[in-house]
């Protein structure tokens, strides 16, 4: 079944069509022509091609006119720089017709099939990023060239709480082997939608041949007509249908029970249809694709995925608050106050992204240097691992340097400190500052919990000051906070902004409130975590309490992550403005006094205990929980602290704090951060009154 023309523009009429363009070109040594299809959506390479109703209806209709032609072979290739990057997600969210969403899947298997099923050879020219719909598209042909600048190579499907539907699950593992197809499907996307590279895919199998990219065209048609003519034969791998099959299996459930507990049917769908696959019947494994992506296209938590996407690439481009950009300042030289790893973290960071000198200072040169020793070591590492030249590396090293002396700062544009969290500390470093640098100079703060208003409000220039705060590991989360202080001007904080641009990070504007977004709603439903087990409530049965929910790590192994010293210090920083709602745990204060840095164990084989000298100092009431009244408790707890947050305008949105969440905590995609996951279970409306979503944003109920 496919869509016609007519009713795939009434299935989603603001569809952005890619359409499919057939030409004959001939190629030297084959008698007869190559019909060559081009998928283009009439933009630049900014819109990826995607696939909806009538972009499959195009890739129909140019299918039919190439074997018309009785073509040599039939080849499919993209407009520059982009193969083709999957479904149409905008039109996908709109589909609330169980028979629209079936004939979806079922249109996207019927075309591509026929490149399967053709008599004629078939081939991909991937000539650029190829993720979900668009790589299944490839799988589906033949024979597969990559070009070597191909940036973008994934299947992110599971990652949006989905699976690939389209023929993925069944010819992936069937080409590639069941483990490969794992890592492919499910491991790497549910590690933040992580890419293959060129030499990954070409590794696994994925694509046959790897040609250069300046005259990719001209030397995929050479090499298809070596295929054609029988000159080259592309050898296909063993497929181990039985033990090794088994193992990968076994692989994928322990990822996703990891990953998602349950939380994510998308993922869960995933592993079964992969189990199918060892069958190798592709009419049985794409009528199981079809049941299944029917079912969960109508799914919440699809809606919640594809709002999250939204969110990470749409309303992170456009921060909501954030002042003109015209007034940014240029930044040419960027100064450290610390060496620690922080501060080392963040030199490292500036200098790979700015290219601009960087200056580390901290009390003593043992510091410095360790510092300074430290970014040259990553800088070693990067080449080591051919991400930069040889001559990239020297000249980044060249930029980075310590000193003992402020006046270093002298001519410094933006200057951050990463010294330690205590509020007269910060005032010290930022007085001593502002004598050696211009009254233009950023002075920035990495705190995760101080008053930026404060920590500026013994300077001659608080306008200048602004919060810059990072998660933790700095290269790795994508979020970063930026606090405008009561007397924060335009310019400084449009200058923030551009720098976080620079760096490649999500922006995202907070007010002066303590401990910002991310590290307010943690330590809120930590604190009740921690309140339940103080309560009697078992360790176990309290950390586990919210694996529902799918999060990346429970509440005391995120705890164990921070530092149980950090935690305790910004649960103080909440207590003292927010008494009612955040307590300190005494059985906390002891557990860092100890100099203990985590509850959980675990033994050669995985199996996590308590630690007995934490089980031991920690005094347990005789009032415990179940999981189900510690879950209620935290996700209430959350609901009040947001409704509150958005009250007092720490953020413009709640779609705000979801993006914090997503980019700064790594909350699953398919979650929605947690406001459209609070609405659907009724808990901001039992808590506050009203959701926080408006009615269809995420699948909000009416």
């Amino acid at each position: 079944m496919t869509f016609t023309a007519e009713q795939a523009k009434a299935a989603f009429p603001d569809e952005v069509v890619t359409k499919a363009v057939t030409r004959l070109v001939r190629v030297p040594g084959l008698d007869k022509p190559v019909a060559l299809i081009t998928l283009d959506n009439g933009h630049d390479h900014t819109r990826p091609s995607t696939f909806g109703p009538q972009g499959l209806a195009s890739l129909n209709a140019a299918l039919d006119e190439a074997f018309a032609a009785e073509p040599a072979a039939i080849a499919v290739t993209g407009k520059p720089f982009i193969f083709a990057v999957g479904a149409d997600l905008s039109g996908v969210e709109a589909v609330s017709d169980p028979a629209l969403a079936r004939e979806i899947a079922e249109t996207g298997h019927t075309v591509f099939r026929r490149l399967t099923d053709s008599k004629i050879p078939t081939f991909a020219f991937v000539n650029g990023a190829v993720m979900g719909g668009g790589l299944e598209l490839a799988l589906s042909c033949h024979y597969r060239t990559l070009s070597e600048n191909t940036a973008a190579i994934s299947f992110p499907e599971v990652f949006l709480g989905l699976f690939p539907g389209w023929g993925g699950t069944q010819l992936l593992p069937n080409l590639v082997g069941p483990d490969a197809a794992v890592t492919v499907i499910i491991e790497n996307a549910l590690n933040q939608n992580k890419m293959l590279n060129v030499a990954k895919a070409a590794e696994l199998g994925i694509v046959d041949e790897v040609l250069g990219s300046a005259d990719f065209l001209e030397q995929s048609l050479a090499w298809l007509a070596e295929v054609v003519n029988g000159e080259v034969t592309v050898q296909r791998r063993e497929i181990d249908r039985g033990e090794a099959w088994d193992n990968a299996i076994a692989r994928a459930r322990s990822i996703v029970d990891g990953k998602t507990h349950g939380a994510s049917p998308g993922a869960a769908k995933a592993v079964e249809l992969l189990e199918l696959a060892r069958n190798n019947d592709l009419d049985a494994g794409y009528a199981a694709e079809t049941d299944a992506l029917a079912e969960l296209l109508l799914d919440d938590t699809l809606r919640a995925g594809l709002y999250s996407f939204n969110l990470v690439n749409k309303r992170a481009k456009r921060p909501a608050g954030a002042p003109d950009k015209s007034l940014a300042r240029k930044v040419g030289k960027v100064g450290v106050v610390g060496a620690g790893l922080m501060a080392s973290q963040l030199a490292l960071l500036f200098v790979r992204r700015l290219k601009v000198p960087v200056v580390l200072t901290d009390v003593d040169q043992a510091r410095i240097d360790k510092g300074v020793s430290y970014v040259h070591g990553e800088v070693d590492k990067l080449q080591a691992k051919l991400r930069i030249s040889p001559d990239e590396a020297n000249r980044l090293k060249a930029l980075v340097s310590g000193s003992l002396d402020k006046a270093a700062f002298a001519d410094a544009d933006f200057v951050i400190e990463a010294v330690f969290e205590e509020m007269g500390v910060k005032q010290q470093v930022f007085g001593e500052l502002e004598s050696y640098v211009s009254p233009e100079a950023i002075l920035a703060t990495n705190t995760s919990s101080l008053s930026v208003s404060e920590m500026a409000s013994k300077l001659q220039h608080p306008e200048r000051v602004v919060g810059f705060h990072f998660f933790n590991p700095v290269a790795v989360l994508p979020l970063l906070e930026i606090v405008r202080g009561e007397k924060t001007d335009d310019a400084s904080l449009a200058t923030a902004f551009a720098l976080g641009k620079q760096l490649k990070k999500s922006s995202v504007l907070v007010k002066d409130a303590p401990a910002f977004v991310v590290n307010r709603l943690l330590l809120r439903f930590l604190g009740e975590v921690l309140t339940a087990i103080d309560e009697g409530t078992p360790f176990d049965v309290a950390d586990h309490a919210l694996d529902p929910l799918g999060l990346p790590m429970s509440p005391l192994v995120l705890t164990q992550l921070v530092g149980p010293a950090i935690a305790l210090h910004v649960g103080e920083t909440l207590h003292a403005a927010f008494p009612d709602r955040f307590g300190v745990s005494e059985n906390l204060k002891r557990f860092v006094d100890s100099g203990k840095t985590a509850v959980w164990q675990w033994d050669s084989s995985g199996k996590q205990t308590v630690d007995p000298e934490v089980a031991a100092l920690w005094q347990q009431g005789d009032k415990p929980s179940t999981a189900e009244e510690v879950r209620e408790r935290a996700l209430s707890a959350i609901a009040e602290e947001i409704r509150i947050m958005l009250d007092e305008g720490v953020v413009a949105e709640a779609q705000d704090i979801d993006l914090c969440l997503i980019l700064g905590a790594g909350w699953p995609f398919w979650l929605g951060g947690i406001t459209p996951y609070l609405d659907r279970t009724g808990i901001s409306t039992k808590v506050n009154g009203k959701p926080f979503l408006a009615p269809g944003v995420a699948s909000v109920p009416a």
